[in-house]
């Protein structure tokens, strides 16, 4: 006889449940070490990001399917006023991030409206943001980093049964991405330069 799970946009309960409890009572086990890595290409604004493993409480894993490559650019009419020979359209660094906040906001949604028995009939996020790139080019001081974005926006279009403002809000401020953006991270710079190497032989 075939056992047939009730599915809840495409989780079993039961076993989510379990996991949740789980992860609650072992948080050490459901830690997760997260990275990616972008080369350069030798053409300005150009890199290939890499992503491949990533750690699970103490254990690594990495397999061939989940390799990703992303070739990330700029804007073929932006590269173009500003001398790039041949420029091209590829994905911008910026508009990545973006994308991943405004998918993010969704799985924070949608992760705590199947913890809370919410059905959710449609999910839209729309994420945008207006960009000075002054900084960038160094035409403006360093210290003047803070302003380079302004009216960043996350416009989230939602129904289901059950569902209020309030709880949309809250499970939206769940998803990491948005902690990653939108409160202060200290990013530990380390720059490795063939005299620096030299010299800590």
């Amino acid at each position: 006889m075939t056992d047939h799970k009730q599915l809840t946009h495409g989780i079993d309960p039961e076993t989510f449940d379990a996991f949740a409890e789980h992860a609650a009572d072992n948080p050490e086990e459901v830690q997760l070490g997260l990275g990616a890595t972008a080369t350069y290409e030798g053409t300005c604004a150009h890199s290939l990001a890499k992503i491949d493993s990533y750690e699970l409480g103490d254990e690594t894993i990495a397999r061939e399917t989940r390799e990703y490559t992303l070739p990330y650019g700029g804007w073929q009419e932006v590269l173009e006023a500003g001398g790039w020979v041949g420029a091209t359209d590829r994905i911008e660094p910026i508009e990545a991030a973006l994308s991943a906040l405004a998918a993010c906001i969704n799985v924070g949604i949608s992760i705590n409206a199947v913890a809370n028995g919410v059905d959710i009939e449609r999910l839209q996020t729309r994420v945008r943001t207006d960009f000075d790139p002054a900084v960038l080019f160094s035409l403006a001081e360093l210290k003047e980093a803070d302003s380079v974005f302004e009216n960043l926006t996350a416009d989230i279009e939602i129904d289901g049964a059950g569902l209020d403002d309030d709880l949309a809000d809250e499970w939206a401020r769940r998803a990491p991405v948005y902690t990653l953006v939108s409160l202060a991270q200290d990013v530990q710079l380390t720059i490795n330069t063939p005299a620096q190497v030299a010299g800590d032989d």
